[in-house]
């Protein structure tokens, strides 16, 4: 039996004609029996798509035939069964909602870390360690030693900035979330707003997780998806819950 591929990608890029490309996004799907959400905003394009391999292949090549998707990375994992029910591809104001104007990752982001490195950063015990992702998917498994902001909603991270990091500009602050999308956008408002020294985990935990053999893992727990896998570990295998 075929598994069913899955790619998670998005790309922040100045995207003007987003309204005219959802027809055709929308039609190069369901020709390739893709199901999935492919989110698209004047910040650019964000998505989570599943169909067999060679269709997953041509819709991606597809979406890298437009110039502004260009380059545009896909985290590759499988699953079992078809993990979503329909295809949508949906205009939105964010690829990611913050609900801060003017933030915009294409001008100012934070350090990219790649998962090679990112034990090293924060295993060091000045680094100050954020995971950017909402409460229940930080129950689910998070790095070792990572401050847990709180937050229902990837809004409320702001909020969770004004409170808890006043006064700590000069600090150094890692941060990480699923695939990268969140703690990109998060580095960027922290550098607008004076935080000097900030990273993010390149490709975020997925890549952590495919790149990084679990004897040398600090990632505790199974990361959490939206999908109907819910949780991946490593190697980008199907986790097991806690009741397994």
């Amino acid at each position: 039996m075929t598994q069913i591929a899955v790619s998670a990608f998005y790309k922040f890029v100045t995207l003007q004609r987003a309204a005219a490309l959802r027809l055709p996004l929308l039609e190069a799907a369901l020709t390739h029996g893709i199901r999935g959400t492919i989110l698209l905003a004047p910040e650019g394009i964000n998505g989570t798509i599943a169909g067999e391999p060679d269709a997953l292949a041509a819709m991606m090549a597809f979406l890298r035939s437009h110039p502004e998707f260009s380059g545009l990375e896909g985290r590759q994992s499988v699953a079992d069964d078809m993990p979503f029910g329909r295809m949508k591809v949906r205009l939105k104001k964010e690829i990611v909602t913050m609900g801060v104007a003017g933030v915009d990752p294409t001008r100012m982001v934070g350090s990219y870390v790649p998962p090679e490195a990112w034990n090293a950063l924060i295993s060091d015990p000045d680094v100050l360690v954020i995971d950017t992702r909402n409460g229940f998917e930080v129950q689910a498994g998070t790095f070792r030693g990572a401050t847990d902001p709180g937050t229902s909603s990837f809004g409320e991270f702001p909020a969770f900035v004004a409170r808890a990091l006043a006064g700590q500009e000069q600090r150094r602050i890692a941060m990480f979330c699923t695939g990268g999308i969140r703690c990109e956008k998060a580095t960027s408002f922290m550098k607008a707003r004076g935080f000097e020294n900030v990273y993010h985990l390149k490709g975020g935990i997925l890549g952590y997780l495919e790149a990084v053999p679990p004897e040398q893992s600090l990632w505790q727990g199974n990361c959490f998806v939206f999908d109907a896998r819910e949780g991946l570990t490593h190697g980008l295998a199907i986790g097991k819950s806690k009741t397994d």
